[in-house]
Parts: structure tokens; C-alpha cells; sequence
């Protein structure tokens, strides 16, 4: 049981759009996820919302396939959702969902999104599409998304 998410609730495995498609995150997507994010870090910090965190930071292919295992737990126990952004079969960025921190409240989830600099003109149609997405098809009653 999760308290992020209502019991009835089933979320969302993935979203498509003509531009990219979105799918949950695990231990698949790691060596393409790790050359993702690892080719554009600075980009990434640069990036609504990720400002002030401490990700991303260095990690092995092995340390980014553990972080990918917890992303995976985290959505089959329904206390976090990461997806994986594909172009092309290809990992160009991901979304995270997670609750709203430091004092979760029921109904408040923190999304965060970043693409690839080399992808970067999909910024803003990842984010609006995300961000219609999470109001059709989720059950929040806040979304804290850095806007574009």
C-alpha cells in the first residue's frame, strides 16, 4: 500500500506522442540511460528544476543500474513513478514522479523532466505533454513542475 497514490489507482505505463514515448524505467534502459544523462550533465543542472538538487553526479554503469533497480521498486510499490524518455528506441531523457517533499501531503506529487542536450528543442513538448498527461490520467490534486 502506498500512500502517494489511491489503492484504486492504476497507474499509467507510458505515454506517446509523435515526438517520443514514455515508458517505466528499469534495468533495460541502462547502458542507454547512463550515456544519456552522463553526456549531458551541465545541460541537465540547467534545466528547470534541477538547479539546486545533487543529481546528476557521477556514477559506474553498475551504480546507475542499482539506481535504475530502485526506480523500478519504487513504481511496483507505487511510491514513486520514473519514466524513461525514448526517440527513436533510444533514451533521450527521463520524468519523475515522486511525492511532494519534505512534508508529503496526500495528492501532491513533485515532477521533475530533463532531456538530452543534443534533444534539447524537446524541453518544452516534453513538459507540456507531461504535464496535460498528469492532469488527464493521474489522480494529483498539486503537480509541482518547474515551468518552462
Amino acid at each position: 500500500m502506498s500512500d502517494f497514490v489511491p489503492d484504486e489507482f492504476d497507474p499509467p505505463v507510458g505515454l506517446t506522442t509523435p515526438q517520443f514515448r514514455l515508458e517505466p524505467l528499469g534495468p533495460q534502459h541502462n547502458e542507454a540511460d547512463h550515456a544519456a544523462w552522463t553526456s549531458s550533465m551541465q545541460h541537465i543542472r540547467d534545466t528547470p528544476g534541477f538547479a539546486t538538487g545533487s543529481w546528476p553526479h557521477e556514477m559506474t554503469i553498475d551504480q546507475n543500474r542499482d539506481d535504475l533497480l530502485r526506480h523500478q521498486r519504487d513504481f511496483q510499490a507505487r511510491t514513486g513513478f520514473t519514466f524513461t524518455v525514448l526517440g527513436d528506441d533510444d533514451v533521450i531523457g527521463c520524468v519523475y514522479i515522486y511525492p511532494l517533499k519534505p512534508d508529503p501531503e496526500p495528492g501532491a506529487a513533485l515532477v521533475e523532466s530533463w532531456v538530452r542536450a543534443d534533444r534539447a528543442e524537446l524541453d518544452l513538448p516534453l513538459y507540456r505533454a507531461v504535464s496535460d498527461w498528469l492532469a488527464r490520467d493521474w489522480p494529483f490534486r498539486r503537480v509541482d513542475y518547474a515551468e518552462r
